[in-house]
């Protein structure tokens, strides 16, 4: 293993703890409860439709969507056995059967309205 690509934990690390902020961040502020679960990807989804929708500048939220996409990333994580992997700054998930996901970027995309995190999962889910 080189310095430039690391597994599961080191990988981990930063989009575990951006997920659990943002998990925090939610329950505080938005009082939206997240658990972790793929229907709470759901309420996610509309969120963030909800922050584009009233015209949030994207360099507003940034720090948001790293962390909701970072939350989709441990959900599929913990469904499917995948592992975070992180490359030059990056973080991305490997599902077992070798499929790369970008849940963080997925979110960006969300914003942008061209995405979910819920039917990232879905998708990610099929191939177990």
């Amino acid at each position: 293993m080189t310095t430039q690509q690391e597994t599961r934990p080191f990988a981990a690390a930063k989009p575990a703890r951006w997920a659990a902020d943002a998990v925090a961040t939610m329950r505080e502020g938005a009082r939206l409860r997240l658990d972790y679960s793929e229907q709470s990807l759901w309420r996610v989804d509309r969120m963030i439709e909800g922050l584009r929708r009233e015209g949030t500048p994207r360099a507003a939220v940034d720090h948001v969507l790293r962390g909701l996409g970072a939350y989709a990333g441990e959900v599929i994580a913990r469904r499917t056995g995948a592992e975070w992997w992180a490359t030059g700054g990056d973080h991305w998930l490997r599902t077992p059967d070798g499929r790369l996901w970008d849940p963080i970027d997925e979110a960006r995309r969300c914003f942008a309205g061209d995405g979910s995190l819920r039917l990232l999962c879905r998708d990610a889910r099929r191939g177990r």
